[in-house]
């Protein structure tokens, strides 16, 4: 959420590869930030890729499930539940910075990020079962407890994701070699998006609906964040750990050294911003398939399944035009591709389902990219600071990167509920939506579609003043250079190093 590999697979390195760390684990030898790497083992690739189950899984069910949970199970007001997925989220905007830091300074026979993919991913997983959990049935009382206990998962999850997603800098020195690891994660993610979207409804509806059958529902996903954890803990035990290298000497220090990287910034709010977006159409898929397509039992998966599995397929086709393209123009493109299919399906009342589902799995196709490239594009960022300064800090970087990340897709879900309470959306504490007028099956459609539209598209002139990470190539990519090769190597640095 195995996943097949995203654009050309990497063959087996000559040698280890280390990362940067706090001290070398068992059989892992050391390297110093900013030299030696190169083309990863591919169950390195394989097994840092597993960690996207985790964190697809959180990233998809909560903005999936826990609002339609919320208004139509626990009976809570759709204006209310929008504050209760977004506040304990946007708690995360302190944490993860912080939980950055932390993981910089970490030292254990590890290294610095493992021990927190161990027991804060493990933390997570029982935190998420203890969401649905609903000791104190349905009414205020229970959207309260989901509060706190959403407080609680998102803080281990801040704990889990940031030095997750600090490592590919530390992996690897070359920012070819980052764009193929993206490509790995990505591909599992969205293979976690598949597992996690299409079937935790469907886990709801085998476990009776309702209450019964989110507690359910809390238990699969658990266990697949549990599995996804301990897939990237162990599956990188042999990507090497390095020195300590300096850092600035307070965290405050540290924001400051971020906040003056001009590209970083912008890379930063354009995702932020369209994490909003993406977040919104999670939002609705379930209103959608209840309301506008009429089909709230197996409307959810079908459309999940369009939406997903187009992006297993076209991975390698993006890798390949990102190589062509440069990053930041293949990013633009797919963010557009993204928008230009939500502002479509405006049009979903009047036409045949099946035109319908062709629209979302357009959607996903620009989905894959736009995913694929911001997430590459980062530690691009992260590696050209620690070259310029010297000092590594791709925690604090990944830190206010997922700290973004984890507020605009909570921004989502705020933003859809806001509109079904301003269209006048009815909640129900049966399990199944109350009958809804003709204005909020408006704003059902309009949440859905137009909204996220006009968050995705907007986003991209954010990148268009500044010289991006890496530059477009100069010239045209031959694909037939072997992978592994040393004019590939030459190749892929051409393209894409800073």
């Amino acid at each position: 959420m195995s996943a097949p590999p995203a654009g050309p697979p990497a063959p087996p390195a000559v040698g280890p590869v280390p990362a940067l760390g706090a001290s070398a684990p068992a059989g892992g030898p050391v390297r110093p930030s900013g030299t030696g790497g190169g083309e990863l083992p591919r169950r390195v690739h394989a097994g840092y890729a597993l960690g996207s189950l985790a964190t697809g899984a959180f990233g998809t069910v909560p903005g999936l499930l826990l609002l339609p949970y919320l208004t139509d199970t626990l009976g809570v007001a759709a204006g209310l539940a929008a504050l209760l997925v977004l506040l304990p989220k946007a708690w995360d905007v302190l944490v993860n910075p912080v939980a950055g830091r932390i993981s910089d300074r970490t030292r254990s026979r590890w290294g610095p990020r493992r021990p927190w993919l161990l027991g804060a991913g493990l933390a997570l997983a029982v935190l998420f079962a203890a969401i649905f959990a609903a000791p104190f049935g349905v009414g205020p009382a229970a959207g309260a407890y989901v509060a706190v206990a959403f407080l609680a998962t998102a803080t281990a999850f801040a704990f889990f994701q940031v030095p997750y997603v600090a490592m590919p800098a530390e992996l690897t020195d070359d920012a070819a070699e980052r764009t193929r690891l993206m490509g790995w994660r990505v591909a599992v993610l969205a293979l976690a998006i598949l597992i996690s979207g299409a079937v935790a409804p469907v886990v709801v509806t085998a476990g009776g609906e309702g209450v019964a059958g989110h507690r359910w529902m809390g238990v699969f996903v658990a266990a697949l964040i549990a599995f996804g954890a301990l897939g990237a803990f162990l599956g990188t035990r042999s990507a090497a750990t390095g020195a300590v290298t300096a850092t600035e000497p307070t965290l405050r220090a540290q924001l400051a050294v971020v906040a003056a990287d001009r590209p970083f910034r912008a890379l930063l709010l354009c995702f932020v911003v369209q994490s909003a977006g993406v977040a919104t159409i999670l939002a609705g898929v379930s209103y959608f398939a209840a309301q506008i397509l009429r089909d709230p039992t197996t409307g959810p998966t079908v459309l999940f399944a369009c939406f997903v599995g187009p992006a297993l397929l076209v991975m390698p086709l993006w890798t390949r035009l990102g190589a062509r393209l440069g990053k930041k123009t293949a990013l633009v493109a797919a963010s557009l591709l993204l928008a230009a299919g939500a502002a479509a399906l405006v049009a979903a009342p009047v036409l045949p389902v099946a035109a319908v589902y062709a629209v979302v799995a357009l959607l996903g196709v620009g989905y894959a990219g736009q995913q694929v490239f911001a997430l590459a594009l980062l530690p691009d960022c992260v590696a050209a600071s620690t070259a310029r300064t010297g000092r590594r800090q791709a925690g604090v970087f990944t830190g206010l990167w997922t700290a973004g990340e984890t507020f605009g897709l909570a921004l989502g879900p705020g933003i859809y509920g806001l509109v079904l309470a301003v269209s006048g959306y009815v909640s129900s504490a049966t399990g199944t939506a109350a009958a809804q007028s003709d204005t909020a099956r408006l704003g059902v459609l309009l949440g859905f579609t137009a909204v996220p539209a006009l968050l995705i598209a907007p986003a991209t002139l954010l990148l268009h003043p500044h010289p991006y990470l890496p530059p477009p190539p100069t010239h045209l990519v031959d694909h037939g250079v072997a992978v592994g090769t040393k004019a590939a190597k030459i190749h892929g640095k051409a393209t894409t190093s800073p």
